[in-house]
């Protein structure tokens, strides 16, 4: 299989096929880690985030923002980067298994169709508050967080830019 075939399957286009994934990979006793995000502009710290996550489990999965819902959470100017491209880019990272568009306010309905193993997010949240919390745990899962590397972030580099 050529790179940009591997690539390319990483992206699911509906939350069936990848449930239909994640179920082969549960079969065979692999622990499903997920997260979710905008990864607008991938950096430093998304890397050392999506690796630590990776490093949760066996296969991880990443929820990705449309464009519109990264509008309404960022502003009018994000994404700086259009949906397909950030599927693409995630896609190529070695530690990524899957990726799938959410247009959804929180990825709720997602994990609950998922039924993740291991939900994951940054630091900045309480497990306890975290959407899908009592989904994950519910079903005998784990919610953990992961410390991120202090001054990288999408709107950090954004505003370099601009004022450069």
């Amino acid at each position: 299989m050529s790179h940009h075939t591997s690539i390319l399957a990483k992206i699911f286009n509906n939350k069936e096929t990848l449930n239909s994934q994640l179920k082969q990979w549960q079969h065979q006793k692999l622990k499903i880690v997920f997260t979710n995000g905008c990864f607008d502009l991938l950096h430093k710290g998304h890397v050392d985030y999506l690796a630590k996550a990776a490093d949760q489990g066996d296969k991880l999965v990443i929820a990705v923002n449309t464009d519109a819902s990264v509008r309404k959470l960022k502003g009018p100017h994000r994404p700086i980067q259009d949906e397909q491209s950030r599927l693409q880019i995630l896609a190529s990272l070695q530690c990524v298994d899957a990726v799938i568009l959410f247009d959804e306010e929180t990825p709720y309905a997602l994990i609950e169709t998922l039924k993740p193993d291991v939900l994951v997010k940054g630091s900045d949240y309480k497990p306890e508050d975290i959407v899908g919390y009592d989904i994950v745990v519910g079903n005998g899962g784990e919610v953990k967080t992961i410390d991120f590397i202090p001054g990288y972030s999408t709107s950090a580099i954004e505003k370099k830019i601009k004022t450069t």
